[in-house]
């Protein structure tokens, strides 16, 4: 398909690939697995017992180093088989912290984390993805791995005191403190590129200092039974939250406030079972993006993101509001996303798929209803097979089953922008009693097989078919 209107495209629907109306399919189908993966979602419990970090030494001042008075109180509290490590309010200065089970990192209101600026605080190098590749590099601020029964919780803040003075520039940004002949991470990514496609180990693929690759935020490994919940989180490194290889995940209640380069909100990476709820973002990046690893290393670990629940949140600025990729090589699917608000002339995309033929991979099962969309800078709907490599790559990338119910939206530039490959469409999308206003440019619709549309209107325009 190319560039056409809806009217186009409902004169010509047979040439499309799709004729008649559509039968609208009972709500609960799709739906009807949430119950299902909301059982299995249960946060974690901790015995009632408080390890205060000012009595192993931490002090609330913003000046003195409390690393590792909270990494005693941590360790206190895993050996006496958990409870609370409590942050009382104050602000306290540390370096990276490294959760283990049973412990539930408790940021009181009036309490600030403020994370030390220099690099060489986040050493020694831990194991992590970045931008979806397996390596070992810096320390996320809050790192753990292998560790069950983990929380981060309360009405505090956690500062990564990043700005286009620390860390952002590493991104390499003429507007963010970077100009040409500062170093930025552009050598060791296209390293880490080179090592992936000739299969180093990953624990043999070393950054770190010197490397200019930042470390996300919150970044639990390969655990089980986690709860992020309540706090605020502003000026990261790179992302927010990063669940990689989890399961049993439930993100609650954040405030998310970071404007610095691939600033996104929550991303989990190949973990299945998550809920994401009552969160507000304002970011750089995307708010959610659900990620499953890059290219070859993706595909190579073949874990999946999946069973994965978003609700009742609240999406200001940022690329996208609810995204899928694009590291997405390991597989994306039986997503839902319900009641969620969208609104600001600095969200780009609202509703965002985006793939490669390098990426390749299957996004497929993604269920969204009861999204109300106020003013956004570009698309609704993106699906996107042409970001960054575009088709220059070996895969062919597979999105389908896409089902789309009871959305509204106030201004956008574009309804559907969705452009699949000739020889890998995108498959079955479907669009449901949806009413966009305020669309100023015609839809872009390009290789799609099984559009359908019922009770969709388009400034004032109704289509089905």
């Amino acid at each position: 398909m190319r560039r056409r209107d809806f009217v186009n495209m409902a004169a010509g629907a047979t040439a499309f690939g799709y004729t008649g109306r559509l039968n609208a399919a009972p709500a609960a189908v799709g739906w009807d697995q949430v119950d299902a993966i909301l059982a299995r979602i249960k946060p974690p419990q901790f015995p009632k017992r408080d390890f205060d970090i000012t009595k192993y030494g931490a002090v609330g001042d913003g000046a003195k180093d409390s690393t590792a008075a909270i990494a005693a109180a941590i360790a206190a509290c895993h050996q006496a088989g958990g409870g609370r490590v409590l942050a009382p309010a104050g602000v306290f200065l540390t370096g990276a912290i490294h959760l283990l089970g049973n412990v539930d990192l408790h940021i009181s209101e009036g309490a600030t984390l403020r994370f030390y600026r220099d690099p060489r605080r986040y050493l020694p190098l831990v194991f992590t993805r970045w931008e979806g590749m397996e390596c070992m590099n810096y320390s996320a601020f809050i790192h753990s791995d292998g560790q069950d029964n983990i929380a981060i919780t309360g009405a505090g803040t956690l500062d990564g005191q990043c700005d286009c003075e620390h860390w952002w520039p590493w991104k390499g940004r003429t507007n963010c403190g970077w100009s040409k002949g500062q170093p930025w991470q552009d050598t060791a990514r296209k390293a880490l590129y080179d090592m992936v496609a000739k299969d180093v180990p990953p624990t043999e693929r070393k950054f770190g200092e010197g490397s200019y690759l930042r470390p996300n935020f919150i970044h639990p490994v390969r655990g089980k039974n986690i709860l992020i919940e309540g706090v605020t989180i502003v000026n990261s490194p790179m992302f927010e939250v990063n669940p990689l290889y989890c399961s049993n995940v439930t993100v609650r209640g954040l405030k998310i406030d970071s404007h610095g380069p691939n600033n996104d909100g929550v991303d989990p990476d190949s973990c299945t079972d998550v809920l994401i709820e009552n969160c507000v973002f304002d970011t750089g990046d995307d708010c959610i993006a659900i990620k499953a690893g890059r290219n070859h290393d993706g595909r190579r670990v073949g874990k999946p993101s999946e069973n994965i629940v978003i609700r009742n949140c609240r999406m200001k600025d940022g690329h996208g509001g609810l995204t899928i990729g694009s590291e997405m090589s390991g597989g994306v699917r039986n997503v839902f996303a319900e009641n969620c608000q969208l609104d600001s002339p600095h969200l780009d995309q609202a509703l965002r798929f985006k793939t490669n033929a390098m990426r390749g991979g299957t996004i497929e099962n993604v269920f969204y209803r009861n999204m109300t969309i106020g003013q956004i800078a570009d698309s609704i709907v993106q699906i996107d097979f042409y970001y960054e490599e575009g088709p220059q790559g070996p895969e062919r990338p597979v999105v389908r089953n896409i089902d789309i119910r009871n959305v509204t939206c106030k201004q956008a530039k574009y309804a559907l922008n969705v452009r699949g490959f000739p020889n890998a469409p995108v498959r079955n999308l479907r669009l449901e009693n949806c009413n966009f206003e305020r669309v100023t440019q015609p839809n872009v619709v390009e290789n799609v097989e099984g559009l359908k549309l019922a009770e969709v209107r388009i400034n004032g325009k109704r289509f089905d078919g």
